[in-house]
């Protein structure tokens, strides 16, 4: 499997270049992608054909990880003829909240087939998907995914703010796309995030092979988090950036 970083930041930031969230992993006979947040949408098209895309996870409904399915609703209404279609999982709503957002019932039908999730395994074209429930909001999944002939799994936390929830999609050896929005900063209550020593703690009971780290608001340093699990930790560990692309 292949790791293209479309967008790797928070909700909101003054680091130049910052995008919401987007991952696309790509294998042999199709392409998925995890999250699709503010300004990625054009990181995707640049990339893939965006028809072309087997299916698009979205782990919560938070705008930095869903609101760039709006331009992607509209270039395969409009762009192409005729017209495409993309298959859509996320929380159950999400269809409703796109079409709020433009006060059109059926806004979001019209390109998009969104399927609800629920916890569990499925398909995703050639990708084998779990689906777990985490801590964020009412309705907030991590995603496990591993690659056509299941030698390969990348964990992909979304927003997530209790380390356990995570535990059950970790195998050894899986490469871990996590968040840790607080640097080694205590999360505030109710914030419902990851700080350094929740990976730390990860990283401990899940035995990663990899962890690449991602989501660091605005304000906290990378650089002291990086020394922190790299302390407690013998595998690489890294953040990943906007354009970055990886073998798993």
């Amino acid at each position: 499997m292949e790791l293209t970083v479309l967008g790797a930041g928070p909700a909101y930031s003054n680091r130049p270049g910052a995008l919401g969230s987007a991952y696309l992993v790509e294998a042999a006979g199709g392409a998925i992608v995890l999250d699709l947040g503010q300004g990625t949408f054009t990181e995707l098209a640049l990339a893939v054909e965006p028809s072309r895309v087997s299916g698009i996870l979205i782990s919560h409904l938070h705008p930095d990880h869903f609101i760039d399915l709006v331009p992607l609703r509209h270039y395969l209404r409009y762009e192409l003829r005729p017209p495409g279609r993309v298959q859509v999982f996320g929380p159950g709503g999400l269809a409703e909240r796109l079409d709020a957002l433009h006060g059109e019932p059926g806004f979001a039908a019209a390109s998009l087939d969104v399927a609800a999730l629920e916890p569990g395994l499925f398909g995703v074209g050639p990708f084998g998907v779990e689906a777990a429930r985490v801590a964020h909001t009412a309705d907030s999944y991590a995603f496990r995914v591993t690659a056509p002939d299941g030698s390969t799994g990348l964990v992909y936390s979304g927003d997530c703010g209790r380390v356990t929830d995570l535990l059950r999609l970790v195998r050894e050896g899986d490469t871990l796309l996590v968040e840790v929005s607080f640097g080694t900063s205590p999360v505030p209550e109710g914030a419902w995030h990851l700080n350094a020593d929740d990976i730390v703690e990860l990283a401990r009971d899940a035995r990663p092979g990899r962890i690449l780290l991602t989501h660091i608001q605005m304000g906290f340093d990378p650089a002291p988090v990086l020394e922190r699990v790299r302390a407690a930790y013998g595998g690489p560990v890294r953040f990943v950036t906007r354009g970055e692309r990886l073998s798993l």
